[in-house]
């Protein structure tokens, strides 16, 4: 398969941050877009910004990609290998199944559904599906987060004493959606599930989790701080929320403390973001290659596409894991009580 034909479906902030990033990606084509209230004939995205990666505003030539507000549309058409939903939370598990079971290949935003209930029917239908599904849990492949799971892996630096993950921001005005929790889940499952899906790939799944948080825009979790137990007993902690003061932007960061060195990552810092503190050695930044998380995890989408080798970096089973471990967490805030994972 020399050129994969990708789909994109929903043109919020997501939507176009996978178009910006699928055009860095060589060996593949939008050949559709489709979002069932604004759809941009004209391929003009500029009005459309976010919390992260470039502002530069897109224009898509339309030229060579087809635009719909129906998803049966590309759903028929033979010639779409690769339906890539960016849709609002709520319609996860509909869309995706209907992909699935017209055999398509299927990659979706996080989370993957509002509940874990849902999250585990997408994950039942995609175990019997012809095409490949995987959650687009994007720092799995984030650069600075893979070099961190590297040397966690490799024993660089010792063993991991702690982690503490965090990722906060200003309210996500650019979508009513986010501001809706029983259609987002709130910071929570929206935002700190990056996290909680990271320690879970560091670590593995957490057998008990502790949390405190509140609820102030949404009427969900707004903001959690959680400890996890963990095999191995390290102290992992992650903090997350979206109710910080407007202007304060967004920050995502951690700090792993190794037996031999300190490693610190604060994307605010710029090109400094990822910090070494190694045992009778100078401080040093490090640079990791690659490019964002986005273009990471769709390249290595098309990459299985084109192996005929199902998605293992990330999988459904781990997106559905993520929202589970969610759910405990938001019984924790509201219980007060340390909730076991099975």
């Amino acid at each position: 398969m020399s050129t994969i034909n990708v789909a994109i479906v929903g043109l919020g902030f997501m939507g176009v941050t996978h178009i910006k990033a699928y055009r860095q990606i060589p060996g593949v084509r939008i050949a559709a877009i489709c979002d069932a209230v604004r759809l941009p004939v004209d391929g003009d995205f500029s009005s459309i910004s976010g919390n992260v990666g470039t502002a530069e505003p897109l224009k898509l030539d339309m030229s060579k990609t087809k635009a719909t507000k129906n998803l049966d549309d590309l759903l028929a058409d033979p010639t779409i290998d690769l339906i890539d939903l960016c849709v609002p939370t709520m319609a996860h598990p509909k869309l995706a199944i209907a992909s699935l079971k017209a055999g398509k290949h299927v990659i979706c935003e996080k989370p993957l559904a509002r509940t874990a209930v849902l999250a585990r029917d997408i994950v039942n239908a995609a175990a019997s599906a012809k095409g490949f599904f995987m959650p687009a849990m994007c720092i799995r492949f984030w650069p600075d987060y893979v070099w961190m799971k590297q040397a966690m892996e490799q024993g660089t630096y010792g063993k991991v004493l702690a982690a503490r993950f965090r990722r906060v921001a200003e309210p996500p005005g650019w979508s009513k959606d986010f501001m809706d929790g029983a259609k987002s889940g709130g910071a929570i499952l929206d935002l700190h599930i990056h996290d909680v899906d990271f320690v879970q790939y560091c670590f593995g799944r957490p057998k008990a989790v502790y949390a405190t948080g509140y609820s102030q825009i949404s009427g969900a979790i707004d903001h959690v701080v959680a400890q996890y137990k963990v095999d191995g007993g390290a102290s992992v902690s992650a903090e997350g929320g979206w109710a910080m003061t407007i202007g304060f932007g967004f920050n995502m960061e951690f700090t792993v403390q190794f037996e031999n060195a300190t490693v610190d990552y604060t994307l605010v810092r710029g090109a400094d973001a990822l910090r070494l503190f190694e045992k009778g050695q100078p401080a040093r930044t490090i640079k990791p290659s690659g490019g964002d998380g986005y273009i990471g995890e769709l390249s290595y989408m098309l990459e299985c596409i084109r192996k005929k080798t199902p998605p293992s970096i990330v999988t459904g089973r781990d997106g559905a894991s993520a929202v589970e471990i969610c759910e405990a967490e938001e019984k924790s805030i509201k219980t007060g009580q340390v909730v076991k994972l099975n």
